[in-house]
């Protein structure tokens, strides 16, 4: 009897490349339309970034830069991300297209590979692994929160890749943990995966060394990352950890139909501020709780997929503020519901969830809002306005609860066979 990794270790490596090439002509489309987009509209996270870098090499304030109108957004990053950005800005415009755009197209396919592993490697056959790889590939390109990343030059798919990858990789290169760290140094939102590491290795018990030590290691690394700037860009280092990190409206209006966080959701109630706070902190507790824990519950159970993916979810809708992109996650969770391939169920559920995200949903919310029809436009409006982060409360009941008992369900009759 051949196991799907024997197969999968047959294949041979041009199936591979004419997967890859597939993908890339899966996203030809995306590329062509947002790289001759107008110049002004193009890639602007990528300029934020690229500005970021150009402030340090002209000794300017970083916090205090933008990026050119009609823009004029502000660097939103931690110091040590302008660090990291220096490279782009030492290219040219044009050049710092094309290279982030196929190293989106190049992250996206190494996401799917690892998040889908349980899926491909379950595939027999020379080319079917490479084909199925290919059409996983091209469906997630599609998805809203992908085409995005496109849409924006963004970074998020690139942290995404850093934590799974941390997470799922079987034999690291790199002491697991470090990627965590990087990414938390980076953009603050993937310290999710720090709570992750804590709950997942403590308290101690046999097994949990290796979540121990990549606990330390990502505390270690984002430590070091963090303190790193103060030493070689200290004023940037002050002006950020003191000043630009406590002003969310640097990163654009809160109440805006691309932030589906919980906060978001709720600040387009329009309620008085206090009662938006105090709502927003016990909704952060509860889906928090229930979050992390069914996260720790999918690591104890081996289905260590699901568990990034509910941390994922948690770095979406704890935030103050989660752009339509940073959703990106929804990947992790289609791999998590799809799992082997073997139950026609959840992959009926991971086809709904991804039809879910690849139509512009929270927009129709704008549409219907507009009409200005009594009662119904505002009520209706703001319910599908909020149609991705309602979404994500519902995928973490999803992935929490009715994943586990789907799985025990089946479990049982193939038991009995």
């Amino acid at each position: 009897m051949t196991t799907g990794r024997i197969a999968g270790a047959r294949r041979p490596a041009w199936a591979w490349a004419l997967a890859l090439v597939a993908l890339a002509a899966a996203a030809s489309p995306l590329i062509a339309y947002w790289l001759t987009n107008p110049e002004d509209q193009r890639l602007v996270d990528l300029d934020v970034y690229r500005t970021g870098g150009w402030a340090l090499l002209r000794g300017l304030p970083v916090y205090d830069v933008i990026t050119p109108a009609p823009q004029l957004l502000p660097f939103t990053y931690p110091p040590v991300a302008a660090m990291l950005a220096v490279p782009l800005a030492m290219m040219s415009w044009p050049v710092a297209q094309w290279v982030w755009t196929v190293a989106i197209v190049a992250v996206l396919a190494v996401t799917v590979r690892h998040a889908f592993r349980a899926f491909l490697d379950g595939v027999r056959g020379a080319l079917a692994a490479p084909l199925l790889f290919a059409v996983l590939c091209a469906a997630c390109t599609y998805l809203m929160p992908i085409r995005d990343q496109f849409r924006f030059g963004q970074v998020d798919l690139f942290l995404l890749a850093l934590c799974l990858l941390d997470c799922v990789a079987r034999r690291p290169w790199w002491p697991r943990g470090m990627l965590i760290g990087l990414a938390t140094a980076v953009k603050l939102t993937p310290g999710v995966f720090l709570v992750y590491l804590a709950i997942t290795a403590f308290p101690a018990r046999e097994g949990d060394t290796r979540q121990r030590r990549a606990f330390f290691m990502a505390v270690f690394t984002a430590a070091l990352l963090t303190l790193l700037p103060f030493l070689v860009i200290f004023d940037d280092a002050r002006d950020f950890w003191f000043g630009a990190l406590l002003d969310s409206e640097r990163l654009g209006a809160n109440a805006a139909t691309t932030n589906q966080s919980l906060r978001g959701m709720l600040l387009r109630l329009y309620l008085p501020g206090w009662l938006t706070t105090v709502l927003w902190l016990a909704a952060v507790a509860v889906i928090g709780w229930y979050g992390f824990r069914r996260a720790r519950r999918a690591y104890l159970d081996g289905d260590v997929t699901t568990a990034v993916a509910l941390t994922g979810l948690m770095a979406v809708l704890l935030s103050p503020v989660a752009w339509i992109h940073h959703i990106a996650w929804v990947v992790v969770v289609l791999a998590a519901l799809a799992g082997p391939g073997r139950d026609r169920v959840r992959l009926l559920v991971a086809a709904g969830v991804w039809l879910y995200y690849v139509l512009p949903i929270p927009w129709w919310g704008v549409t219907l809002k507009a009409l200005e029809i009594p009662v119904l436009s505002p009520v209706a409006g703001k319910i599908v306005q909020n149609a991705f982060g309602l979404g994500a409360i519902g995928l973490v009941w999803l992935l929490g609860s009715w994943l586990p008992r789907r799985r025990a369900a089946v479990a049982v009759p193939a038991a009995a066979t």
